[in-house]
């Protein structure tokens, strides 16, 4: 893994660019997602969803001004379905909407001179950096940072005295921060914000106006009926496949989602993990004995233990 003081990047591959540009397009995106659009310049980004007008996810994406637009740093497998899903409800907007994948590459970034909570309060800060835009992760500071530069402006990133890391390094790190990666650990017309710590993440705005999905995830936060919660676990054993069903004594406790060695995330029912606090049996995948962990960002303070669910 990565550590927190070791100033390293990871291109990210697995990230595409999706530009949004014309007189509406703020406001045609500020309907469409959970947080408040109206935040974003080019010193603040923010993580937000698009939902089903069930209020269940349909695509993530970081939102960040940069040059004029509006840029989406997404999933790079789905982006071509989320420039579609976006022009459907284009309508008369004066909104130019494309691709940009090719021209742009995703970087995460990883240590700072302080420890991994250095950046933590400053969640979302961006600025200029090499001909593109660096950020801070807007879920979570421990995280690190994030940037969006021309391809052949990564070699800047080593005159800033940043190593590059294998994209697996990285992973690790994120699966530890507790922080979803897309359809990874997302499944699209299925999953639920509130399960999945999109509100303790910063990604919900629940002073903004409407957006498609509203309703029903703020029933769902007003009335408290989020079941399940997406936590890191460690993994004894073979790691399981993403959807391996969790058992607790037999019982239904959830679903495992993406992995990394011998940590990864999974949705966990929350009565089973109550059920664990108080002597009941573990969590076990396949063949594989798993422990749930608090992350980082839920961790009231520092201690040996206190990552763990309580």
């Amino acid at each position: 893994m990565i550590s927190d003081t070791q100033k390293s990047f990871a291109v990210l591959e697995s990230r595409g660019i999706v530009s949004l540009r014309g007189a509406d397009a703020r406001d045609f995106l500020q309907g469409l997602v959970t947080n408040d659009i109206g935040r974003v310049s080019p010193e603040q980004a923010v993580w937000t969803a698009m939902l089903t007008p069930q209020g269940k996810y349909l695509f993530d994406f970081f939102v960040i001004e940069m040059m004029g637009a509006l840029v989406l740093d997404c999933e790079a497998a789905r982006a071509g379905d989320l420039v579609k899903r976006l022009t459907m409800y284009k309508l008369r907007s004066n909104v130019d909407i494309s691709d940009d994948s090719e021209d742009w590459a995703v970087v995460g970034l990883v240590g700072t001179e302080a420890d991994g909570d250095a950046l933590c309060e400053f969640e979302g800060r961006a600025g200029a950096f090499a001909g593109g835009v660096c950020f801070v992760d807007p879920r979570y500071g421990g995280a690190g940072a994030r940037a969006i530069l021309p391809r052949e402006a990564i070699e800047q990133l080593k005159a800033a005295g940043f190593e590059e890391a294998e994209a697996e390094a990285y992973d690790t790190h994120r699966l530890i921060c507790g922080l979803p990666d897309a359809s990874r650990d997302l499944v699209p017309e299925k999953s639920f914000p509130m399960e999945n710590g999109f509100d303790e993440l910063h990604a919900i705005a629940w002073d903004k106006g409407c957006y498609v999905g509203q309703e029903l995830t703020a029933r769902m936060r007003y009335r408290a009926t989020a079941k399940k919660v997406l936590l890191p676990v460690e993994i004894e054993g073979d790691a399981p496949a993403p959807g391996t069903l969790i058992t607790q004594g037999g019982k239904d406790a959830g679903e495992m989602r993406s992995s990394c060695g011998k940590i990864g995330l999974a949705l966990l029912r929350i009565d089973a993990l109550e059920a664990i606090q108080t002597g009941g049996d573990g969590l076990v995948a396949g063949t594989a004995q798993l422990t749930a962990m608090r992350p980082p960002y839920m961790k009231a303070g520092g201690g040996e233990g206190e990552n763990r669910p309580n």
